[in-house]
């Protein structure tokens, strides 16, 4: 994980990564218009139960917390940018979240409709499960996807993730799925 696109914060892990077609980084204020585009965007919530950010100073409080999750545990969601810097395709990584009350290490992207289709999720959900693996040194790696996103299901099943079971996040609705990566 180091090399000419990387650089380590005071935490000794990356701040920057590159997957080869993606450069991953740490999310700044100045990403603001581009996460409100991609997370207030209705084509891009179709699955998601709370829908699209409405509000541009909702979407600044939520990247703040993705900001704020580097600054405490070192890692977190990146800024997925086309290339060396190019524009920004979508957000993504690994963050901590709550299941049934247990902290679990979760993987999630989202990324503009525009850059679907082409295998960056896919790039993005394998890259994450190596780095926790080799350098986060965590056992496992956890997703949460709701049971009609089939893209998304195909995109953590060719990462390598299994089917674990249920998680009831959405009352009133069926079950998500629960996905698990498990390093041996």
């Amino acid at each position: 994980m180091t090399g000419p696109h990387n650089f380590q914060n005071d935490t000794g892990l990356p701040d920057r990564s590159n997957t080869g077609r993606l450069l991953l980084s740490r999310p700044i204020a100045n990403d603001l218009d581009d996460f409100f585009a991609i997370f207030g965007d209705p084509k891009t919530n179709l699955f998601n139960p709370l829908g699209p950010i409405e509000d541009k100073t909702v979407a600044a409080a939520r990247l703040t917390q993705l900001i704020e999750h580097w600054y405490e545990h070192g890692f977190g969601t990146w800024t997925v940018r086309a290339g060396k810097g190019g524009e920004v395709l979508g957000f993504g990584g690994l963050t901590l979240r709550s299941y049934g009350g247990e902290q679990k290490l979760n993987l999630g992207y989202r990324f503009h409709f525009n850059s679907w289709g082409k295998g960056y999720a896919t790039e993005l959900a394998i890259f994450s499960l190596q780095y926790a693996r080799f350098v986060l040194r965590k056992p496992s790696v956890w997703a949460v996807v709701r049971p009609g996103n089939r893209s998304s299901i195909r995109v953590l099943e060719k990462a390598g993730m299994i089917w674990a079971g249920h998680h009831d996040d959405v009352p009133g609705e069926a079950p998500s799925l629960l996905y698990r990566s498990l390093f041996l």
